[in-house]
């Protein structure tokens, strides 16, 4: 029997994306959820997202933020796993999905692009060697005009893993963003960030470290979102039999 998948949003953009890199990857589309009116759907549409869990294996969702908690919840209330790839979540929509994981598996990335994740690999790496007294690190992004939240979910990884590489944690080193005016000296320690929005970029991500002496800067950039897609599908078929708990694209990938 092939994994049965079901896809939260799957008449959007990104649903449909996932659709087909679902019947690719030799899965079954079960079903989807509509966010809002209109658009073709690619499977049957279900009444909500309880429904869904009830008709798959398990359920990939990219839709909003708000959303994310009460997807968790479902999951967990299900018994099912869930692939989440929304960015933008709250502390408290991070925790509670946290609190599901504790009745169901759940891979829950920034990005889940492969390149990315070895980016966020190899930034930790480079934080932990260039000590922030002398290498300042700034994080820029740069995404489609239609983005809601800035920074991205994946440059917010970005400076996480940059803070563990220091051995501290991103609300303890500090962040700086949106200067403007006389904003005085750069902290030494805080982490960077800029967000740009334009056209139909689909994401751009760099990391610079920059000293007195050097700078050293590492890029990503995302031309297609099918990437995304194939990686959340990736996912959802790691995903079966896993005991429950917290997972990420280094689990998936191997590399954690």
């Amino acid at each position: 029997m092939p994994v049965r998948i079901g896809i939260a949003g799957i008449a959007g953009r990104m649903g449909r994306l996932l659709a087909e890199e679902a019947v690719a990857a030799g899965a079954a589309v079960a079903g989807g959820t509509r966010r809002q009116a209109g658009g073709e759907a690619p499977a049957p549409i279900l009444p909500d997202i309880a429904a869904l869990f009830a008709a798959c294996d398990v359920v990939i969702d990219f839709t909003h933020a708000s959303a994310a908690a009460a997807h968790a919840a479902a999951a967990a209330a299900a018994g099912k796993p869930l692939v989440l790839g929304t960015s933008g979540l709250s502390a408290e929509q991070e925790a509670a999905v946290a609190q599901a994981a504790g009745r169901t598996a759940i891979v829950y990335a920034a990005n889940f692009a492969p390149g990315v994740n070895l980016f966020l690999a190899i930034a930790e790496r480079m934080a932990a060697a260039l000590p922030p007294e002398q290498y300042d690190a700034e994080i820029v992004e740069m995404h489609h005009r239609q983005k809601v939240d800035a920074p991205s979910g994946t440059a917010v990884a970005l400076g996480r893993a940059v803070a563990r590489g220091r051995g501290t944690t991103l609300e303890a080193a500090g962040t700086e963003s949106g200067r403007d005016g006389h904003t005085g000296a750069r902290r030494t320690g805080a982490i960077g960030f800029a967000a740009l929005r334009g056209g139909q970029v689909v994401g751009e991500h760099t990391l610079l470290f920059a000293a007195g002496s050097e700078h050293i800067a590492l890029t990503h950039r995302s031309f297609d979102r099918r990437v995304y897609a194939t990686g959340a599908v990736r996912a959802a078929m790691w995903l079966q039999g896993r005991t429950p708990g917290l997972y990420d694209m280094k689990h998936v990938l191997g590399m954690g």
